[in-house]
């Protein structure tokens, strides 16, 4: 996949020589141990004000650089201040326009939404500095004074195994404990049964609602039946037809991948428990 970054060559040229920069280990960090490096970055530079915390942050030898997690801070401009990636080609350079390997203005989309909300999440698709490939990452970010800091790990696509896998548990859950108690595990989006763009959703055989559905909980109790996907295709619909024959059955249709916020094409494995059809897909490369 190809990066696209701002029309100056010497700024692309730096920030990618800068993310590309090797990790001191080739662990992944884990989106707690993401979070967990945030909520300390967080607290040193309100504790200890900017330039020291840039000073802390831009240490690649430091307690801020672990693995493949480091902080980043910009200013309302773009203006990078710090990254533990690589402070040395990174800081000063203006990124305010640089947009990720989907086109989407990320600097931009972190300063306009701590505006509005002191801290969020994005989403984007980003060099991983490990293993030197692109791949959806997502990053906490907070505003704080006229900056917004952030942390952010490397969420790598789910593979059919890991599809399945997940699968296998959710069954294994309704089976033992019924549908009405899966429904809200399924449901819980801090839970262990929602990772990255890995999410599980459970639907009524005999009305087509949904029971769960774990990466937005709010449809719960809406119609699934009637769902289309961005091809016209009613997935939902081919998923109940299919298990009227078997127990089993899977699904190929179009849909938003909520890591890298793209519409792209999905296999879902479902399975019937009761009356309830519970199903996890996948996103194809």
């Amino acid at each position: 996949m190809k990066r696209v970054f701002p029309s100056k060559t010497m700024l692309a040229t730096l920030l990618a020589a800068g993310l590309a920069l090797p990790a001191v280990a080739a662990e992944r960090a884990t989106p707690r141990e993401a979070h967990s490096l945030f909520e300390q970055a967080v607290r040193y530079m309100q504790d200890n004000g900017a330039e020291r915390a840039f000073a802390a942050f831009n240490n690649q030898k430091g307690k801020f650089v672990r693995n493949d997690l480091y902080v980043f801070v910009i200013d309302d401009k773009g203006v990078y201040h710090a990254s533990g990636a690589a402070p040395e080609a990174l800081v000063g350079l203006t990124v305010l326009n640089t947009t990720d390997a989907a086109g989407n203005p990320l600097f931009r989309e972190m300063i306009d939404t701590t505006r509005r909300t002191q801290e969020a999440t994005v989403r984007y698709m980003w060099l991983n500095r490990v293993t030197n490939k692109v791949e959806p990452k997502v990053s906490y970010v907070r505003k704080i004074g006229g900056y917004v800091l952030g942390v952010g790990y490397s969420a790598p696509r789910a593979s059919a195994d890991d599809a399945r896998a997940m699968l296998d548990r959710a069954v294994a859950l309704a089976a033992a404990e019924g549908t009405a108690r899966a429904a809200a595990v399924f449901n819980d989006r801090g839970g262990e049964f929602v990772k990255d763009d890995l999410y599980v959703f459970m639907i009524n055989l005999d009305n087509g609602r949904f029971e769960a559905m774990g990466m937005n909980p709010a449809l719960s109790d809406t119609d699934a039946l009637g769902l289309h996907d961005a091809a016209g295709h009613a997935l939902v619909a081919e998923m109940v037809d299919k298990l009227k024959s078997a127990d089993q059955a899977s699904v190929d249709y179009v849909w938003r991948n909520p890591v890298t916020n793209a519409v792209e094409n999905k296999r879902s494995y479902v399975r019937k428990v009761g009356g309830s059809l519970i199903g996890v897909g996948h996103y194809l490369e």
